[in-house]
Parts: C-alpha cells; structure tokens; sequence
C-alpha cells in the first residue's frame, strides 16, 4: 500500500475527534505536503493564549468561550459543546474562498474550503466550550482550523434571540497564498464538483454543510444555488 492509499484508508471516515487528539492530519499534511509551512503546537498555544487574552468583557464574565459555526464545525465539531445559540454575524458572510490541495483538495483535485469573508451577514451557530474544557478543546480547535494560517481568530458580535454573545470567529486570512478572492460562480461550480483528497469530496462538504443549515431552518440561498449547479455538472459527467 502507497502513502496515498494509506492515506486515504485512514481517513475514510473524515475528520474525527481522534485524528485531532493524536496530530494525525498535521503529520499527514507534512509528509504529503512538506513545502507547505505548518504550524507547531507552540505556535498554535501562543495564538490561543493571545486570542484568550483579548476576551471582551461580557465574554469574561460567562463560563468559557463561544465558537462560532458557519461551515464544517456546524455538523463535525469534533469537540464537547456545553451549549448551543443560533445567531447572526453582520459584516461577514460565508464563502468558498480557499483553495484546497490537502483534506478535501489535492494538487491533482484542488478544492476549496469555506471562510468567512467581508460584507454582508451570516447565520450561524455558536457553539460554547466549558471553562473547564478550554485547555483541551480549544487546541483541538486550533489544530483543525489554523495550521496553515489560512484564517484568523477574531472576536466578533454575534446577535442571537438571548441577547448579543461575544464570539470567536475564523475569519479569512486574505494575505493568505491559498486565499482566491471572489471567483467567478464557472470557476467555483467546476472545483467544488472536481475537488476531493483524503477526507472526501467538496461536494460532500457542501452537501452536508447546506442539510445542515436546512435542518437548522438557515436558509442560504447561495449554498443552494451552488448545490445544484454542482449537482447539474456532475449529472453532465
């Protein structure tokens, strides 16, 4: 068995608690992709501590932190969740701006992956981490979302019907190589129906993340627009 069958027999199943817990995907992505600079547990710690140390007041006053959900963590977190809050971010929205060669993009299948970029709103779930969970969960957390830099943790208001939260969003790193800027809807239509790597497919990714939504009763019409058309490329072969 190759390093890719390895690969992707392993992770088959996608992304889990487990793979987090035991650095699998960091040691995955290195092996696979050695050119491509990843961050260590150091420097990974340094941006959590920063992050905790810029806690809004209100923030400080509650027990633990808020996460905000828009893409995978929604249906995946592969954390443990005190609680949950639906709510709306203003001033950024959801989108795939970042192009994948790892997870679910190789350099033969690139994919992209969600963000959230400037403008508009978004609709969300805020998922909230213990006091008590936050050493644990929160590296899990970083190890997922900020190896590659590809984002940034900021706190943001998020307004939900209990009241406005203070959450911590990742936000698109726009001075990122792997960040697009707004494609073109062909362009977007043609990499999540073609993209796929060891975790699966884009389109799953999208699939999931709009049944979600749905279920969520978040309406996201450009997630759906997209769906179809990804759907009517891979009905035409």
């Amino acid at each position: 068995m190759n390093d890719h069958e390895s690969d992707s027999e392993r992770f088959a199943g996608g992304l889990t608690r487990e793979m987090l817990e035991n650095d699998a995907m960091r040691r995955a992505l290195r092996a696979r992709h050695p050119d491509v600079a990843v961050l260590d547990d150091a420097a990974l710690q340094a941006s959590i501590d920063d992050t905790l140390a810029r806690r809004p007041p209100q923030a400080r006053a509650q027990d633990g932190i808020w996460l905000f959900a828009y893409g995978s963590l929604l249906w995946n977190p592969c954390i443990r969740v005190a609680e949950r809050r639906l709510g709306r971010l203003y001033g950024f929205h959801r989108d795939f701006c970042l192009k994948l060669i790892f997870g679910r993009g190789s350099p033969d299948a690139p994919g992209l992956m969600l963000a959230l970029a400037p403008g508009g709103s978004c609709q969300g779930v805020a998922l909230r981490v213990a006091e008590r969970d936050l050493d644990s969960e929160l590296l899990l957390v970083w190890r997922r979302e900020m190896l590659t830099g590809v984002y940034r943790p900021r706190w943001l208001r998020l307004y939900t019907a209990h009241g406005p939260l203070d959450v911590v969003a990742f936000v698109v790193n726009r001075d990122h190589e792997r960040y697009t800027g707004r494609l073109g809807e062909s362009e977007l239509v043609r990499l999540m129906a073609t993209g796929h790597g060891v975790l699966g497919s884009c389109a799953e990714y999208l699939n999931n993340t709009v049944a979600h939504l749905d279920e969520l009763g978040i309406r996201d019409r450009r997630l759906h627009r997209l769906r179809e058309r990804v759907r009517a490329h891979d009905r035409r072969g």
